[in-house]
């Protein structure tokens, strides 16, 4: 039952997504989408990639990536590309987070560049939210979270011990330019932490709550 829920709610976000974009391609060139990786968006990019869009006008980016090649099993660019980027959704312009550096240190202006070069304000940013309140690469644990939730800087290299590798996020900043913020969220545990989350206003301890004083617009499913 739980399965069927999920499809659902991730039918709805494509419609509600795929709404918000043609609004936005009413009256503009351009619109950009800010997706999110990770597992539960699966089934979303499914639903939106079979919507009739201008998908050649339509931009995607993502919210964070892990400072791996495109062609690594964790890379969210990755998952847009086999996920979202098919049928239709194959003629939108997708812009990636990583570049040939080394480190994220070292690459994130070059990124930054890329990314302020897209139509925004966005569409849509499409957020997910972890065990741990995180959001985007904000986590709880990382030393540059508090640089993350305040610099004018379109993107921050992040480095947390509960992550495996580095990665790169766009700041709370830069993901406040959106017209419309959606988050995109299954299970009773992150329920749960979303209840936590809106009880409180400590964004240290829960970087989602960072988003939860403007306008969002929350999926869930069991």
């Amino acid at each position: 039952m739980s399965e069927q829920c999920r499809q659902q709610l991730a039918r709805q976000l494509a419609e509600a997504v795929a709404a918000a974009l043609r609004a936005d391609l009413a009256t503009q060139e351009r619109a950009l989408l800010v997706v999110s990786g990770g597992a539960t968006p699966e089934p979303f990019f499914a639903a939106l990639a079979s919507r009739e869009l201008p998908w050649a006008r339509v931009q995607v980016t993502l919210a964070d990536e892990r400072w791996v090649p495109e062609e690594a099993a964790d890379s969210n660019a990755r998952l847009v590309r086999e996920q979202l980027l098919q049928g239709p959704a194959a003629a939108a312009t997708f812009v990636p987070l990583t570049s040939d550096h080394p480190t994220p240190e070292q690459g994130a202006a070059v990124v930054a560049e890329r990314v302020e070069a897209l139509a925004w304000p966005a569409s849509a940013v499409i957020l997910g939210m972890g065990g741990d309140g995180h959001t985007a690469s904000l986590f709880p644990d990382s030393r540059e979270l508090a640089l993350a939730l305040t610099t004018d800087a379109t993107t921050v290299a992040v480095r947390a011990p509960s992550q495996l590798q580095p990665r790169i996020t766009l700041s709370a900043g830069r993901l406040h330019l959106a017209r419309r913020h959606f988050l995109h969220i299954t299970g009773g545990d992150k329920r749960a932490v979303l209840a936590r989350a809106l009880a409180g206003d400590d964004v240290r301890e829960l970087p989602i709550r960072a988003f939860l004083a403007c306008p969002l617009a929350t999926y869930w499913a069991p």
